[in-house]
């Protein structure tokens, strides 16, 4: 965690340049009235209403305002809530922290000591990478021990975690389809046989034990899912990749699954307890210390598919400017971002012309939302929120690319 005067003083810096939002808009010089007037056209598309719209930029580097439009409405931010879970994960855990995966035994050993006379246990942390090949280290770990055979079962623990698959606000039919079912231990995204169970810890039980037993450890019984006892003691670990990495995945590809599953791991690193709600106190508790304006913002889950989520333009682009001035997180953070006509999910927008490699921007869609928001070179920070029901996100991208191409080409 970040002493309390580097945060103070990160969020006065923040309170500073959001003073502009309140300058008169005549102030401005005529070339830079020009640009809000061009910005302005750019967001008027068919379908969007600009009463459902809330835009804002900011220069960079002097914190005026170069245009806003409802910066302050509340609104379906869709994955661009991804972007408050990567800040605050970054801030309280790092960029280096790494989410492990362990083995536990009770029991005891033979007087050989290649027969385990009890239980092993694999105990999930929310590790959203954990795959098959994870599993096969652990059992390479095990049998170096010169286990042979174990006389009870393998059992997993999820424990780390509630028992809530999904979150609150969720749609029935995202259930498997938008993310898998959440739970500390999933492995290869709860994945078998090609379909996604509804049991991911004693799917990863399953695959473990034979794991182990391809490794040629014998285990006698068959799997179950329980908690670990106080008493059980570490036989071996995994570890993710860093957290950097994570966060990197989860902002290029907008991975629900990996969103939920850091907030998650939030709540129950900082606040002791590993729910969606936990995780929630801890994002807010971060934009809170970093001078972010909450009023306006609800945050249900970490993905944005809920639809009870609501973020403001001007949240959002406080979000990004308090990350951007965070010399501990800036590096981290902005390399998660897409790079447009580059990769992840802005992978086929803005290939050509003054935006192309030049902004770095979170995408956003659900059926009534469409969202970016970003960076423009070193130059300008943006965010555009599009609601609508339904929202017709071709249009909304075609106004948000032509908005980060205008932004672009000032900066240029």
């Amino acid at each position: 965690m970040k002493r309390p005067g580097v945060i103070l003083k990160l969020a006065l810096a923040l309170f500073a340049l959001l003073l502009t939002l309140h300058a008169a808009v005549g102030a401005a010089t005529a070339a830079g009235a020009t640009l809000r007037q061009r910005l302005d056209r750019a967001l008027t598309v068919r379908g969007v209403s600009r009463a459902e719209t809330g835009a804002l930029a900011i220069d960079l580097t002097n914190g005026a305002t170069i245009y806003g439009l409802h910066p302050r409405y509340s609104l379906e931010p869709a994955s661009n809530q991804k972007l408050a879970v990567a800040l605050a994960a970054l801030d309280r855990l790092g960029p280096a922290y790494r989410l492990p995966t362990e083995v536990l035994g009770v029991g005891a050993p033979s007087g050989s000591g290649s027969v385990w006379r009890g239980r092993l246990y694999l105990k999930g942390y929310g590790d959203p990478s954990l795959n098959g090949a994870d599993l096969r280290t652990l059992a390479t770990r095990i049998r170096n021990r010169g286990i042979r055979k174990v006389t009870g079962r393998v059992i997993a623990d999820e424990s780390y975690y509630d028992l809530r698959r999904t979150c609150p606000g969720w749609k029935p039919s995202w259930y498997k389809i938008e993310s898998p079912p959440l739970s500390a231990l999933v492995v290869s995204r709860a994945k078998t046989g090609g379909r996604t169970v509804d049991d991911p810890a004693r799917a990863a039980a399953v695959a473990f034990k034979a794991a182990l037993e391809a490794k040629g450890v014998d285990v006698v019984r068959s799997v179950r899912v329980a908690p670990a006892p106080d008493s059980a003691v570490p036989f071996a670990r995994v570890s993710s990749p860093a957290l950097a990495f994570l966060v990197g995945r989860m902002n290029k590809q907008s991975d629900n699954f990996y969103a939920e599953m850091i907030l998650k791991h939030l709540g129950a690193q900082i606040r002791g307890a590993g729910t969606t709600y936990d995780g929630t106190r801890v994002v807010r508790t971060v934009l809170r210390e970093r001078g972010v304006p909450l009023d306006g913002v609800r945050m249900a889950d970490g993905s944005g598919l809920s639809v009870l989520d609501r973020l403001t333009a001007r949240a959002l682009a406080a979000l990004l400017i308090s990350a951007w001035s965070d010399p501990a997180v800036k590096a981290s953070f902005v390399a998660s971002l897409p790079l447009a006509g580059v990769d992840g999910t802005l992978e086929d927008r803005m290939t050509s012309g003054p935006a192309y490699r030049h902004v770095r921007a979170k995408t956003g869609t659900t059926s009534t939302a469409s969202s970016l928001s970003g960076y423009v070179r070193r130059r300008f920070v943006f965010s555009i929120l599009q609601n609508g029901r339904p929202i017709p996100w071709w249009y909304a991208r075609r106004a948000q690319d032509r908005f980060a191409q205008i932004l672009a080409g000032a900066a240029r």
